[in-house]
C-alpha cells in the first residue's frame, strides 16, 4: 500500500482555515466528503470526534492522524490538511499541530487500516520533510513531496 492509493492530488489543503480541534476534523471531513459522496460531512466529524474522545491522534512534532472507520465505501480514503498558524490539538507534546492526515477506512478493513496508520506515522517521522511541507507553497507541491518521501519506502 503507498500514499497515493490512499491520498490524491485534489485531497490535499495547503491552508486550514479551522482555528480549533473540532473545526479542523469538520473541515478535512467535509473535503473528504467533496470526492466520496456516499460519506456525510457531519456524520464524518462525528466519528473523528468520537475517536478523539478515546485519545488525542495528535502523535507530536506538530502531526495529527485523525481516523475513524465508517459504512459505505470500498477503501480507505485520506485527505491531508496543513495550519501554518498552528491548531491546539490536545498533542502528546503539548506543542500546536500543523500536520494532518485524516484516514478513512471501511468498517471490515481492520488491518489495512492499522496499516495506514503506519505508513502515515512512518512517513511524517522525518524532521526535514515535515519542514518541507510546512515550506511548501501550494497542494499541488505538498502532493509531490508526499508522493516522492513515499516512494523512499
Amino acid at each position: 500500500m503507498s500514499i497515493t492509493d490512499i491520498l490524491t492530488p485534489d485531497m490535499v489543503l495547503p491552508d486550514l482555515s479551522a482555528d480549533s480541534k473540532s473545526a479542523v476534523l469538520r473541515e478535512l471531513a467535509a473535503k473528504l466528503c467533496t470526492r466520496h459522496s456516499t460519506m456525510k460531512p457531519e456524520r464524518l466529524a462525528a466519528i473523528l470526534n468520537e475517536r478523539e474522545r478515546l485519545g488525542s491522534t495528535a502523535i507530536g512534532d506538530g502531526i495529527a492522524i485523525p481516523h475513524g472507520k465508517i459504512d459505505g465505501i470500498g477503501a480507505i480514503v485520506g485527505v491531508f490538511g496543513r495550519s501554518l498558524r498552528g491548531v491546539d490539538f490536545d498533542s502528546l507534546d503539548g506543542k500546536p499541530t500543523h500536520l494532518f492526515f485524516l484516514l478513512v477506512a471501511p468498517e471490515e478493513a481492520a488491518s489495512l487500516h492499522l496499516k495506514a496508520l503506519a505508513r502515515v506515522s512512518r512517513l511524517l517521522k522525518n524532521a526535514t520533510f515535515r519542514e518541507q511541507l510546512m515550506s511548501a507553497p501550494d497542494s499541488a507541491e505538498i502532493y509531490r513531496l508526499i508522493k516522492e518521501e513515499d516512494e523512499k519506502y
